[in-house]
């Protein structure tokens, strides 16, 4: 149980103040989480969202045909149970209204609500060596003192919405993905453009198609793609799985991605071609991520492999668009653009098929890029004019540190997180930045977390390391918890040693901060394994904290 908390009114130009020994900023699957976890230790803790509802990454894109591609099993909190087997998930892979409902089911039953502030926007947090403590700034004006603040606010929550000239002149309407609007859009009958064919481009196309007037697709870069099988989960079927409670909670914590498959195919090199393609085909009729996170581990550092693994992708996706062969240059990557695993990799259902109706057209934004919005529409540099009624943007997001760096954060000396990130995007494991004392962060930079993991093993695993850091300093009298700059720098230079050897730094992508000008270039989730950081994790708590300075 938390206790009251204790405010104390200022002048009304700057509202209250909230003292706080722990604020959590985000209330999505970390958020949560981490508000239970620090509720559970007796501290005075309030977790902020600018939603207003919980649910994080589930609350803002509820885009047509949004689901997660991690299956209903191990997507899940695993501190109890309980929790576990009293939900009851539709299918494999739930849709986006469902996971939302999860998340708001573990809110009540937690009864996480009380100690929840949503609708409220954080602008600053700013660093008081002097009392060891943060002021925090909300954009209505409250003010939140706070001795721990651990940013839970997502690796895709910055949505990139500006991104073409002459946007404010279109006469129709423009909704980015991550923003969707909570009363939907009617799009029956009109005519659609959607610009981007990532894993979330790719979910709304093949879900708005039957509804639409016409729809134009401006593709730039094609997608490897795997298809979804999506079975529906009987209350026996989830039984089972929650017999398995202990093993998956177990395993998930091991595997390279976080996810109940790892790479147990053995390797590449020891099979034979016959061999190598069976592994192949039986992970591609699972229909999950596993062909890219459970195949051959070679593919990410061996450019033959590779190509072989891309090859066999390409081949599938082929033989679905045999009526319209040149469909396939547009929407299937050659050899020349980048190997199947080395971008994120969708799921989907039915996709491809999408472009063979009469009423979509794929347009070629390599050969006449999107120049500008106009009224009309959308200009190529061709001098077309797409003429349009609805622009769909998914257009991604400023992932892992666009989040906290659209918060004035600043530390010990004045300094501005936002100012040292546009020079180089550093962390200490992705749990702590060197110069900003009892910042605590998840899904942050240089950690699985940011992409390269099932988010709720990932995310769960950092609030329980938060937490018990946190802990480890209170009982031993301290105040103050920094990661040392030699800490940062090994773990930095580690990152990159293991990035380094892969061939995803060699691919333009938003893993490595390509999607967002001017962005640093570096790999922003560590690619070592989930596994392995894991461990490694628990070797640093064993240990005492080394490389987390305490006072």
């Amino acid at each position: 149980m938390s206790t009251q908390l204790e405010t104390s009114p200022v002048s009304s130009d700057t509202g209250k103040v909230t003292f706080l020994d722990a604020m959590v900023i985000g209330s999505g699957v970390a958020g949560l989480y981490q508000l239970h976890r620090l509720r559970e230790m007796g501290l005075k803790v309030r977790a902020y969202d600018t939603a207003s509802g919980v649910g994080g990454t589930w609350y803002w894109n509820r885009y047509p045909g949004a689901r997660f591609d991690s299956q209903a099993e191990i997507y899940q909190y695993w501190f109890s149970e309980e929790l576990y087997k009293s939900w009851q998930p539709t299918e494999r892979f739930p849709a986006q209204p469902e996971t939302e409902e999860w998340l708001n089911y573990v809110a009540d039953r937690l009864d996480l609500r009380k100690d929840i502030q949503l609708s409220t926007r954080i602008v600053s947090a700013h660093y008081c060596e002097e009392k060891g403590r943060w002021n925090v700034t909300t954009e209505a004006g409250e003010t939140i003192n706070t001795q721990y603040l651990i940013a839970c606010c997502g690796m895709l929550s910055a949505p990139l919405t500006d991104r073409f000239p002459g946007q404010s002149s279109f006469r129709g309407e423009i909704h980015h993905t991550g923003l969707w609007p909570k009363e939907g859009v009617n799009l029956k009958g009109k005519r659609v453009a959607v610009i981007g064919t990532g894993a979330t481009g790719i979910q709304v196309i093949q879900t708005i198609a039957p509804q639409v007037g016409s729809m134009k697709v401006f593709v730039r870069t094609p997608q490897y793609i795997i298809p979804m099988r999506n079975p529906k989960y009987s209350k026996e079927d989830w039984e089972k799985w929650g017999s398995r409670f202990h093993e998956l909670k177990k395993r998930v914590r091991e595997t390279f991605a976080g996810f109940d498959y790892d790479f147990d195919a053995g390797p590449w090199a020891e099979k034979t071609p016959e061999e190598r393609r069976a592994v192949l085909e039986k992970l591609w009729e699972d229909g999950s991520l596993a062909l890219w996170l459970a195949s051959f581990p070679e593919m990410f550092v061996d450019e033959q492999v590779s190509e072989a693994v891309s090859a066999f992708v390409r081949e599938k996706m082929r033989e679905r668009l045999q009526s319209k062969p040149e469909l396939c240059d547009l929407l299937i990557p050659s050899s020349a653009d980048y190997g199947f695993g080395t971008h994120r990799v969708p799921l989907e259902n039915k996709y491809l098929e999408v472009y063979l109706q009469d009423n979509v057209e794929a347009v070629d934004c390599k050969k006449a890029p999107i120049e500008k919005i106009v009224p009309e529409g959308i200009q190529t540099a061709d001098g077309k004019v797409h003429e349009v009624d609805i622009i769909i943007m998914a257009v991604g997001f400023d992932a892992g540190s666009g989040a906290l760096s659209r918060i004035d954060i600043r530390g010990r000396n004045h300094r501005s997180l936002k100012e040292q990130w546009q020079q180089e995007i550093r962390t200490a494991m992705g749990l702590q930045i060197h110069g900003y004392p009892n910042l605590f962060t998840t899904g942050a930079p240089l950690a699985p977390s940011a992409a390269l993991c099932n988010m709720t093993t990932c995310l769960q695993q950092q609030v329980d390391w938060i937490t018990g850091c946190i802990d480890f300093s209170r009982q031993h009298g301290k105040h103050t918890v920094e990661a040392t700059k030699d800490f940062e720098d090994s773990w930095v230079q580690h990152h990159d040693e293991v990035a380094a050897k892969t061939l995803v730094v060699k691919t333009d992508s938003w893993y490595m901060g390509s999607n967002v000008d001017g962005k640093p270039r570096r790999l922003i989730s560590y690619i070592g394994g989930a596994g392995n950081y894991h461990r490694r994790c628990d070797e640093i708590a064993a240990e005492g904290y080394p490389g987390f300075a305490m006072a």
